[in-house]
């Protein structure tokens, strides 16, 4: 973990994606055959009353990057809320903090032309211009996994890859992240205004 990518203060998901270390996990390459299993058997012993131990467990975890997780959070509810730009923003300021070749540069450039293409669609009309950035975020996204901090990337690559052919596609399109499609809130555009007031 990156110390200037740590804050103890980022919320857990609602789920286990990439980029989430439940308590106990060292990484997430390490036993995850051995947390598949503790999962399913969670899964068996819940009930719909009380807490999965699954539950109990996620909720004394760590983000491997929580700055990624919070950047991401309010990226995709500016996103969903139609504020594109504000959005790219987000995950763009986000992006410097990783080096080239790593999952999280690859997913925060993808997702910046993601919001860049949706701000070409819906702003100025400009499918030309939405495609080659679609093309583009598509080639940062493949090969990332399909929960990645809490987003939904199989549906991200699905629906970029169905706007490429018909633009259309994007019109009243969210993003789900653990699950929902929330909108922004006035602290998203607070935190996306601090970061075009330092720059």
């Amino acid at each position: 973990m990156d110390e200037h990518t740590r804050d103890p203060g980022v919320a857990p998901p609602l789920g286990n994606p990439t980029g989430w270390h439940a308590a106990g996990e060292g990484s997430a390459d390490e036993d995850s055959a051995g947390e598949d299993a503790a999962n399913e058997a969670a899964a068996d012993e819940s009930t719909a009353d009380e807490p999965s131990a699954a539950d109990t467990r996620i909720a004394g975890g760590h983000w491997e990057h929580a700055t990624l997780r919070r950047a991401t959070e309010h990226g995709v509810r500016l996103f969903n809320a139609g504020a594109y730009h504000e959005s790219h923003d987000c995950f763009e300021d986000e992006w410097y903090n990783y080096g080239s070749g790593t999952a999280e540069s690859a997913f925060l450039h993808g997702m910046v032309q993601v919001a860049a293409g949706a701000y070409k669609h819906v702003d100025f009309g400009n499918d030309d211009g939405m495609r080659s950035l679609f093309e583009t975020a598509l080639e940062y996204l493949r090969g990332l996994p399909g929960d990645f901090y809490g987003v939904d990337l199989d549906e991200v690559r699905e629906t970029l890859g169905t706007a490429l052919d018909d633009p259309t596609a994007l019109d009243g399109w969210t993003i789900a992240i653990d699950g929902a499609r929330p909108e922004a809130y006035p602290a998203d555009y607070e935190y996306a205004e601090r970061i075009d007031e330092t720059h």
